[in-house]
């Protein structure tokens, strides 16, 4: 289910007036932290690490906020951009030799993820989060934004940067393949 932070033209305006930017800033931070800490959290599996990604989130965001000047959709999706940056730093620093990959780190927690969960976590769901980090990193992070968020392809290109087209293959990819694996493992 899609739940977008609420932001009103209100905000965007508070945002750019530098008398109510603080102010204007804690409400969009209110609105957007439990958003942007699901978002994270599907990347990085750690709850820790996505708090982490969180703060660098809104520290990266205040620092720049005073040039911004897209609307409510741009300011979603570039907030969501500077959160995917930082998930995919936080996973970088995750790698236990210089030469892993991304890829590699996710399976690493993918195997994990029943612990993440914890011992009350419904074991289908657990087999399903475990199936999601064991996708391709360009196709859980599609994945995540299509399925979860409920994000049309033109917002993921806006995240995730890349035509919307390439979005709609990789998200294709990921459906046939969580298919596949959740299939055999019943």
């Amino acid at each position: 289910m899609r739940t977008d932070p609420d932001i009103t033209p209100e905000l965007i305006e508070a945002l750019r007036d530098p008398a109510t930017r603080d102010a204007g800033f804690d409400l969009l931070a209110e609105r957007c932290i439990r958003p942007l800490y699901r978002h994270a959290r599907r990347i990085v599996a750690v709850h820790e690490d996505a708090e982490d990604v969180v703060q660098e989130t809104f520290v990266r965001a205040y620092d720049r906020i005073g040039s911004f000047r897209g609307g409510a959709g741009e300011l979603r999706a570039w907030l969501w951009r500077i959160a995917t940056r930082a998930a995919l730093t936080a996973l970088r620093r995750r790698r236990r030799h210089p030469f892993a990959s991304l890829d590699e780190v996710s399976r690493e927690l993918a195997g994990r993820m029943e612990e993440l969960c914890g011992p009350d976590a419904d074991r289908e769901l657990v087999r399903f989060r475990q199936a999601v980090m064991e996708l391709p990193l360009r196709q859980r992070l599609v994945f995540d934004l299509r399925y979860r968020e409920e994000r049309s392809y033109r917002e993921i290109a806006e995240v995730l940067g890349g035509r919307a087209e390439t979005h709609r293959v990789n998200y294709h990819h990921a459906v046939e393949t969580l298919k596949k694996r959740l299939k055999c493992e019943l």
